[in-house]
């Protein structure tokens, strides 16, 4: 049964390549809409035993196998539990158990920081991203929140922008921390928002905190509203 799965498996890629090219492979006809670009060795875990497989590659876009891909969905739910339990501060060990509880194999710390390297990216993607159009109304605030830094336990400032656009709608441009509620610190923190394209802000909405009020005098001379 292993044997002749092994020789099924290439004959369904193929059929479903050629169904995305447009063409079978080698074949010259002017129905052909991508180009193929060689293959990708995987390793196919199955109860019959591991299987090698060579997925073709497109020269634009992407194939996937279709019998893998209910594989593929439980490594994304696999991968989206360790994320959420390392945002919300579980330890390693803890999530070691839970993935364990769910069936499958243990999970080193270096694996945890791997996978959960993956949310830093977003994270920085959409903190970093281009501001475009006016934004007449911002919200700024801050809290303190207690972290590890050291071996020691601080407090640390966490400022955060909200903004509405001129089609109402409400945003968050930035997230920020820092040792405290400086005025340079709020100060850099407009600035890098202004940087990224922040413009036409006509009104401030914050608490009467100094330093923050000298800072979007600063940056955006704008109105001040407590």
């Amino acid at each position: 049964m292993a044997i002749s799965c092994a020789r099924c498996w290439p004959l369904i890629m193929e059929a479903e390549v050629g169904a995305r090219t447009g063409a079978a492979k080698g074949a010259r006809t002017p129905m052909r809409e991508v180009q193929r670009n060689g293959y990708r060795d995987r390793s196919w875990d199955t109860r019959a035993g591991r299987i090698g497989l060579e997925i073709p590659k497109l020269r634009k876009g992407s194939y996937f196998p279709s019998f893998l891909e209910p594989r593929r969905t439980a490594e994304k739910a696999l991968v989206a539990v360790i994320q959420e339990a390392y945002v919300h501060g579980v330890s390693t060990r803890a999530v070691d158990d839970l993935v364990k509880a769910m069936g499958a194999g243990g999970m080193s710390k270096s694996q945890v920081s791997r996978l959960c390297g993956e949310i830093d990216e977003r994270v920085n993607a959409f903190l970093t991203r281009t501001l475009e159009g006016a934004w007449p109304y911002l919200w700024l605030d801050a809290t303190y929140v207690k972290v590890r830094e050291g071996g020691r336990i601080i407090s640390r400032a966490v400022i955060i922008a909200v903004a509405v656009d001129e089609d109402s709608k409400r945003e968050v441009l930035g997230v920020a921390a820092g040792p405290s509620e400086a005025e340079t610190f709020w100060t850099e923190f407009l600035r890098s928002l202004a940087d990224r394209g922040l413009r036409g802000v006509k009104l401030v909405i914050a608490d009467d905190h100094k330093s923050l009020r000298a800072a979007a005098r600063r940056v955006f001379n704008a109105t001040h509203q407590r």
